[in-house]
């Protein structure tokens, strides 16, 4: 692609890479999670949804130094000052009781599949009675699935048992 863009923490894995392949590299030496992204199914999901403030939680990585890193990678002005957000709340919630966890999926064997899980969960959230807990468990923080399901009013509290193994709860 010829048309340049400029590179926000709104801008979508896919547009980016679209218009600045060569990125993709500066994407994986920033964090390993982001290898992903040469997986071809989820490089046509997941990157089609996911922004690059979320890539950012995914990859724990600062917002301010993803976005910074690849302005300059293109000769855009790197001097933006970028607030990071808090990763995912650190706490239990209160809704939080192990005891109330109605269904849960590993998802992993899906992703290895080269699939992504998305609208699967997203249907078995509906399914969630009032009071029910959700539990996803992924390799690496599901940061566009969380956004999705906070925008249908579901609470969501991710905690990270190892470095690719986080447990997703998703609270009607």
């Amino acid at each position: 692609m010829s048309e340049k863009i400029a590179i926000t923490p709104e801008t979508k894995i896919s547009v980016l890479l679209d218009h600045y392949p060569q990125l993709e590299d500066v994407l994986i030496d920033m964090a390993p999670a982001f290898k992903k992204l040469r997986n071809p199914i989820l490089r046509k999901t997941i990157a089609k949804v996911a922004t690059l403030r979320q890539v950012a939680q995914i990859g724990d990585v600062s917002l301010a130094a993803l976005i910074n890193t690849l302005r300059a990678e293109v000769g855009q002005s790197a001097d933006l000052e970028i607030g990071d957000e808090a990763k995912v709340a650190s706490h239990l919630p209160d809704w939080f009781d192990s005891a109330k966890i109605a269904k849960s999926l590993d998802a992993r064997p899906i992703l290895e599949a080269g699939q992504h899980p998305m609208s699967q969960v997203l249907e078995e959230l509906k399914k969630l009675k009032s009071g029910e807990i959700y539990e996803l468990i992924t390799p690496f923080l599901p940061a566009p699935l969380i956004d999705m399901a906070k925008q249908k009013g579901y609470h969501a509290w991710s905690d990270t048992v190892q470095t690719d193994l986080i447990k997703t709860y998703f609270f009607s």
